[in-house]
């Protein structure tokens, strides 16, 4: 029985095709290997923005300990690469990230194939599961830490509920999307609760939440953050606090991109293997 999702989440009748999807990337890195001109509109754009902040710089409008210019920066982060300080923070917050999304998909996945199959499921989660979204993670992970202690436990825990929602949103829409059709010919064949499951609506239902699962892959890198804010020496966002507290402003803007490129690295492999499963699978 179908729960009770709001009307933009709705099933279109007669269409395997879900209504609800997230944007997927414009390019591959196949497409810009042979088209390289493609990307030209995001490097306008990057240098648009480099040259606006290296004018602000020259303008002194602002102190160079507050906004340093964007050589400095990449001198800043060119040191961080050389001496491998970006590569040691970066394990801790990757592993806490990969780790937290795991974690998070694992009760994500099923709940929100229960959503979109259980009234009842539906029902009973449905108030608690919008109620968790006004709880800020900041103010989640030091009572996670009083909880679980300092260590990978409390930021893996925080990651799990940064990519939880978005991952059960997904699920219940891929699944709530599946063609009714498809699914009552399944019946008529026989199909019980596990291989329809399995061979219905899973795989019709996949771009969708392989798109949820990539864009909650990306959220975890924000939970492990936060995390190490509240415990000040571990990862990325251990590091900020460190130049912060050395007032070191080159390194936290250094560190800034390294977390930027980081998520956008995640993203991307997210999304190839994505692309790999999918036309392995012929969707």
């Amino acid at each position: 029985m179908n729960a009770d999702l709001p009307a933009e989440y709705a099933p279109s009748r007669g269409s395997a095709e879900p209504t609800t999807q997230l944007a997927r990337p414009a390019m591959s890195l196949g497409m810009l290997v042979r088209h390289p001109l493609r990307l030209l509109p995001s490097l306008l754009l990057g240098l648009l923005f480099l040259a606006g902040w290296q004018m602000v710089v020259m303008t002194d409008s602002v102190a160079d300990f507050l906004l340093p210019s964007p050589a400095t920066v990449a001198r800043a982060f060119w040191r961080g690469l050389e001496s491998g300080l970006f590569w040691r923070y970066s394990r801790t917050t990757l592993q806490e990230s990969l780790i937290g999304f795991t974690l998070g998909a694992l009760v994500a996945l099923p709940l929100g194939y229960g959503l979109a199959r259980s009234r009842w499921i539906a029902t009973a989660i449905q108030p608690y599961l919008a109620a968790s979204q006004a709880l800020p993670a900041v103010a989640l992970a030091p009572i996670l830490t009083l909880w679980l202690g300092y260590g990978l436990r409390p930021i893996v825990v925080l990651c799990a509920l940064i990519v939880f929602f978005p991952m059960v949103i997904n699920t219940a829409v891929g699944i709530a999307n599946v063609d009714r059709e498809v699914i009552a010919a399944a019946r008529v064949d026989g199909a019980g609760f596990w291989p329809m499951a399995r061979y219905i609506e899973m795989p019709l239902a996949l771009p969708v939440l392989l798109a949820g699962m990539r864009t909650s892959l990306t959220l975890s890198v924000t939970g492990a953050i936060v995390g190490e804010f509240v415990l000040g020496d571990r990862g990325l966002g251990g590091l900020l606090e460190i130049a912060r507290g050395n007032f070191d402003t080159p390194l936290v803007f250094a560190t800034i991109v390294m977390l930027m490129l980081l998520a956008m690295a995640l993203y991307y492999c997210a999304w190839g293997l994505e692309r790999i499963l999918i036309r392995k699978l012929g969707l």
